[in-house]
């Protein structure tokens, strides 16, 4: 665990705060229940495009991270990611899996418990924050990010749109930080990006529709701007998927 003392998660502390995620160790076996009490709860239909289910066991199994990107349509989404590892392949990287979440959702001293224990890491966003001092924060928890991959093979879970998508059809423009995620990571050792699409059929978020898609290397030489135009491509491949399903709904048998 921790040694760092538990401080305020705001953008004046953000040296101290970074410090302290730096170090952050999840409690396992309670991720590990949370995950499996959520997919009880949200019941998600994962399916598989093309061979991505054997892939991302052989990246498991290699032990290389891996940047899973998912699109961003409600404040429940997180909750259908985290159901959705436990119902798939990705079920290993249970607390070995860092989630970027937006820092206010670390402010109620009960609710940044659970968000720890299910392996989050705080993100000032420029739009709530004084652009420069924030854009400065984003630096640091890229480098945390790349640290944390690269030394202790944790994956990084992100919502690259950055906020909530009001059209579930078409992504937002993909927000830059994931692109210097994955470069950062690249360069200090092997990793994959896995795009997951998520397709809701009502407002309770249960039972979604959930597409993994196939793992994609990253090369070392990849740019940023590159690496952020293939998560869109990507991603949206796979939302098309996960609409598709969701669609044709009754053709489509419940898979794990």
């Amino acid at each position: 665990m921790a040694t760092t003392p538990l401080i305020a998660v705001t953008l004046e502390n953000a040296d101290a705060v970074y410090r302290y995620y730096a170090e952050h160790q999840q409690p396992r076996w309670k991720s590990r229940f949370a995950y499996f009490y959520l997919a009880r709860t949200y019941r998600p239909r994962v399916g598989f495009d093309g061979d991505a289910r054997g892939m991302i066991a052989a990246l498991i199994r290699s032990g290389v991270p891996m940047v899973i990107c998912a699109n961003h349509l409600t404040d429940r989404d997180q909750f259908i990611l985290a159901a959705t590892a436990w119902r798939s392949t990705l079920r290993p990287r249970i607390g070995h899996t860092r989630v970027l979440a937006k820092d206010e959702l670390f402010v109620d001293p009960g609710q940044r418990a659970k968000i720890d224990m299910m392996g989050g890491i705080p993100v000032f966003r420029a739009k709530n924050h004084d652009t420069r001092t924030a854009v400065a924060a984003g630096r640091q928890m890229i480098d945390i990010c790349v640290e944390r991959a690269a030394a202790t093979g944790d994956s990084i879970a992100i919502f690259p749109e950055g906020t909530r998508n009001e059209n579930p059809a078409v992504l937002l423009p993909i927000a830059s930080g994931v692109g210097h995620i994955g470069s950062g990571i690249a360069r200090r050792t092997p990793v994959a990006l896995v795009s997951i699409g998520i397709a809701y059929p009502d407002a309770s978020c249960r039972d979604a529709e959930v597409v993994i898609g196939e793992p994609r290397t990253i090369a070392a030489t990849d740019k940023p701007a590159a690496i952020t135009r293939t998560v869109r491509v990507d991603l949206q491949h796979a939302v098309d998927l996960a609409r598709d399903r969701l669609a044709g709904r009754a053709d489509h048998p419940r898979s794990r």
